[in-house]
């Protein structure tokens, strides 16, 4: 009870920390550096130590966190993500703060594309209120905050800034006109979506590779503005370990006690294939630039975006410890066996290639990293035959899948010709 026994002498010190104000206004928070001067909206998980989920979607609420609308897939994210009677999703000195909730397995996706749906239609409703009142004896000070507004109405940047001026103007305006009172009560009515939602459809490999993989794919397909972050355990890891089409050739798992005989799902190519969804593949202890290029750019594009992250587990039995975790993900990304790479569409309107490698060619041992891991390692100790053919078949697949992206990210020749945006009308 040696640890109880401290709490009375740290209480000061916590008090003392609740009281220090945060730094993001001081500097870019868009940067690797930047984003740590800002509130994480994430607080004291219920994660594994050393999970290699959580610095993820901690850093994504320190740039979009008072502002995210987030569905939560049931699995790890859900577990420590929502431990009951505790939520470590949290709100700022403002009461801002990320919208949480979970839903089934199955059907995640769509029920953050619902959440996207309704919040579409509302802010909708608000520029058409808006274009009326344009329309109206209104004061020119609030015209121009309401044009400003319906001009960057999609736009990420200056969202915050767009819609408390219009919020101030409408609160200042005063009238007698029912009409138009009725207007500008709409707009106070809603107000909290001035602001534009960042919305997050957030899960494991378990839900978007395989049990929610057909509600994700007719999501992303859509077209429509919503942010997919996958943590990719390569393995169900909150049911018990049982391998998923994520897991690797030669991982064992339930249900692959002997090793899983075929390669892994390429989730990320399947969806570069639509050729209009932003796609990335990050690892974070790889590369810190890389990720944070890649969830800036997602929430940015106005679009689908799927984000794939390399997570750690404590299923993988990491041989160095959990503490290692982000070392691990450097040396997956290192010796081959995870690849970063940026599929943003907006480079065809440029006339580049939009496919981006950001790995570099292995250079550490592929078998050296697979043995660290008791996932792979005591296939060795059961199956030594059949391991020694699945390791190496397991690494020719890493380079022939780093092979494929080195080709595609240096054919420029789909995209010489001159990138045309046709305005289509999307149904409501």
């Amino acid at each position: 009870m040696s640890p109880y026994a401290l709490m009375e002498k740290e209480i000061p010190n916590w008090n003392f920390s609740e009281k220090v104000s945060y730094k993001a206004h001081m500097v870019n928070k868009n940067t690797v550096k930047g984003s740590q001067y800002a509130q994480p909206y994430l607080e004291f998980s219920g994660a594994c130590a050393g999970c290699g989920e959580t610095p993820y979607i901690k850093v994504i609420t320190q740039l979009f966190g008072d502002r995210m609308i987030i569905a939560n897939a049931t699995g790890c994210s859900s577990i420590w993500g929502a431990s009951a009677p505790s939520m470590p999703y949290c709100t700022d000195e403002n009461g801002r703060g990320p919208a949480w909730a979970n839903s089934l397995f199955e059907d995640n996706a769509e029920y953050g594309y619902g959440m996207l749906i309704a919040t579409k239609q509302i802010r909708s409703g608000l520029e058409d209120a808006m274009n009326e009142l344009l329309e109206a004896d209104i004061p020119e000070s609030l015209k121009a905050a309401m044009s400003d507004w319906i001009a960057g109405k999609e736009e990420s940047q200056g969202t915050r800034d767009r819609g408390e001026k219009v919020t101030k103007e409408v609160k200042a305006f005063e009238t007698k006109d029912p009409g138009v009172k009725k207007l500008i009560d709409k707009i106070k009515a809603h107000e909290e979506y001035l602001v534009k939602p960042s919305i997050w459809a957030v899960g494991g490999d378990g839900w978007a590779y395989d049990i929610g993989y057909g509600g994700l794919d007719h999501v992303l397909a859509s077209g429509e503005n919503i942010n997919v972050l996958v943590f990719d355990t390569e393995v169900y890891s909150n049911t018990g370990g049982q391998a998923s089409k994520a897991t690797p050739k030669g991982a064992i798992a339930k249900f692959a006690a002997s090793g899983k005989k075929i390669k892994k799902k390429d989730l990320g190519m399947l969806a570069v294939t639509y050729g209009y969804i932003y796609v990335a593949q990050v690892g974070m202890g790889a590369d810190k630039n890389q990720f944070m290029k890649a969830i800036i750019e997602a929430e940015n594009y106005d679009g689908p975006s799927l984000n794939i992250a390399y997570s750690p587990c404590i299923n993988h039995g990491i041989k160095a410890g959990m503490n290692k975790a982000q070392e691990d993900i450097k040396n997956a990304v290192d010796s081959g066996y995870w690849h970063l790479y940026r599929h943003n569409p907006e480079l065809k309107k440029e006339g580049k290639n939009p496919f981006i490698l950001d790995s570099k060619e292995p250079t550490t041992s592929f078998r050296d990293h697979i043995m660290g891991h008791t996932r792979y390692a005591s296939l060795a100790k059961e199956f030594p035959d059949l391991a020694e053919e699945l390791y190496s078949q397991s690494e020719n697949t890493a380079m022939e899948t780093y092979d494929t992206y080195l080709k595609l990210s240096q054919d420029d020749r789909l995209f010489r010709h001159d990138y045309k945006k046709t305005d289509v009308k999307k149904d409501d």
